[in-house]
């Protein structure tokens, strides 16, 4: 039995870690993680020999710039990494019949919503990372109408640096913080989404046709203030958290004030169950304990 290669870009980012952490899970799959000093999006040019170099059966990028107040100023680093690089991956696999997964976000909506997002609704970003995830979303499929898209939102982990991490690092080191409490989202963790991803691939080596754009987040919405505050009841912390308006925490990028997506593609199609994330993220924060003790 033929073996299939997955290429994983982004090897130490959240989702690229989580990744892997799967391999002993699926051992019918050979893994190949490359990180950003062998596999620099910036450098177009290599792209292809690399990649090609490996022979994958698939291609996971997970690799992304993600610095959404910086990217208002590094434009065009943000426009080759979430833009260019995706199309240029798109089409390599294309033209070499390797199956392409990258991943967008609930920013490429405008945040004026009133129900949850649907895989087809129309992109309207507000802010430059957002607009450079919606080029890279366009540009991939219409070089490649078979590539996979998943967008998601809100992503947390055990490894890396997010909202989690970074709350539990200052409601220990401080009284009282500030939390906004008007942006309402689906919090991921990275892990369930790694899962997801290869549920996915299963499907596909399976026969299952997969392609498009789907949308994985956990399931229930929250803000990010009581997002926090399930990570201090979580953690057995006092410190004072208070709520305060979107308005009252100016950033250089706008936020979209009501980002839900609607995940019932993926569960209908896929058939995948996703986890609620106030489980998730109890989950993650015994993870995060476990680590300590290690």
């Amino acid at each position: 039995m033929s073996i299939n290669k997955i290429l994983v870009t982004g090897a130490n980012g959240q989702l690229g870690w989580e990744l892997s952490q799967l391999i002993a899970s699926y051992q019918n799959f050979e893994f190949i993680f490359l990180d950003r000093s062998v596999f620099d999006l910036t450098n177009l040019v290599q792209f292809e020999n690399s990649i090609l170099s490996y022979a994958p059966s698939f291609i996971i990028n997970t690799a992304a710039y993600t610095a959404v107040d910086k990217a208002e100023l590094e434009k065009e680093l943000a426009i080759t990494i979430n833009t260019l690089a995706v199309q240029e991956m798109a089409r390599i696999a294309k033209e070499n019949n390797i199956t392409f997964i990258t991943f967008s976000t609930d920013y490429v909506f405008s945040g004026n919503a009133m129900h949850p997002y649907l895989t087809d609704s129309p992109l309207q970003p507000i802010n430059f990372y957002g607009e450079t995830k919606a080029n890279g979303e366009i540009k991939a499929l219409e070089i490649n109408p078979a590539s996979i898209i998943i967008r998601t939102s809100w992503v947390f982990s055990s490894h890396g640096n997010n909202f989690v991490k970074t709350m539990l690092k200052l409601m220990k080191d401080r009284d009282s913080l500030n939390i906004v409490a008007d942006q309402i989202g689906r919090p991921t963790y990275a892990k369930d989404l790694a899962h997801a991803t290869m549920q996915m691939i299963v499907a596909i080596v399976g026969g299952k046709k997969i392609n498009g754009i789907y949308h994985y987040a956990n399931t229930g919405e929250t803000t990010w203030f009581n997002f926090a505050q399930a990570i201090k009841q979580n953690a057995g912390l006092t410190c004072t958290l208070n709520p305060i308006q979107t308005i009252d925490f100016p950033t250089p990028a706008k936020r979209p004030a009501y980002s839900v997506l609607d995940t019932s593609k993926i569960e209908t199609e896929v058939g995948i169950v996703i986890p609620h994330w106030e489980d998730a993220l109890k989950s993650c924060q015994q993870q995060l304990m476990n680590d300590i003790k290690r």
